[in-house]
């Protein structure tokens, strides 16, 4: 069985370690403990690994993210996966710093990455992983903050974070959706 897990991002150096760009990091942290090497392919990186029998692939798309959608509808394609084994994993300002929030559906709550998917694979029936960034910014500042860089505090608690939704990530592909919203929705 294979599974496409999509981090949402921005490409480019200027938006690494940011706070948007957490779906990025989470996919990264996959291919560190499996030792999977990225390749540039058609709209994305990717890599994949072998865990408990199944396929996971991992996408960055190279497109920026609120256009997202044809990056993930081609790699549904070319890797034959069902849209019930695409995982979606993005930043959420309406969660506090370090929440999880698995869905196996729903609307995209504004946020301009899932709506594009949406609309490429038809329907908003797909799972993702929400993490939260926390909402710490005054009136007019949300586009600076969400393309701000982690301050201290947050810096620190990430690398478990990061674990925690990679973990849930795997959790979606060996366990199944159900029983891995019961393990790390918190």
């Amino acid at each position: 069985m294979k599974h496409l897990i999509v981090g949402l991002g921005n490409i480019g150096a200027e938006y690494e370690h940011t706070r948007h760009n957490i779906g990025f990091d989470v996919v990264e942290t996959l291919a560190r403990e499996f030792d999977a090497a990225w390749k540039t392919e058609q709209l994305g990186s990717l890599a994949s690994f072998r865990h408990k029998g199944r396929i996971f692939v991992l996408l960055k798309p190279s497109t920026y993210m609120n256009r997202s959608g044809k990056a993930v509808r081609y790699w549904l394609q070319q890797e034959k996966i069902e849209k019930n084994n695409l995982l979606v994993i993005l930043d959420d300002l309406n969660l506090p710093f370090g929440k999880l929030r698995l869905r196996g559906k729903g609307s995209d709550g504004g946020h301009n990455g899932l709506k594009d998917i949406d609309q490429f694979i038809g329907g908003n029936d797909y799972a993702r992983l929400r993490l939260g960034i926390g909402r710490e910014f005054s009136q007019g500042r949300q586009v600076d903050y969400v393309l701000g860089e982690w301050n201290g505090e947050e810096e620190k608690l990430l690398p478990e974070l990061l674990q925690k939704a990679a973990d849930a990530a795997k959790a979606v592909g060996t366990i199944g959706l159900q029983h891995a919203m019961n393990q790390f929705n918190n």
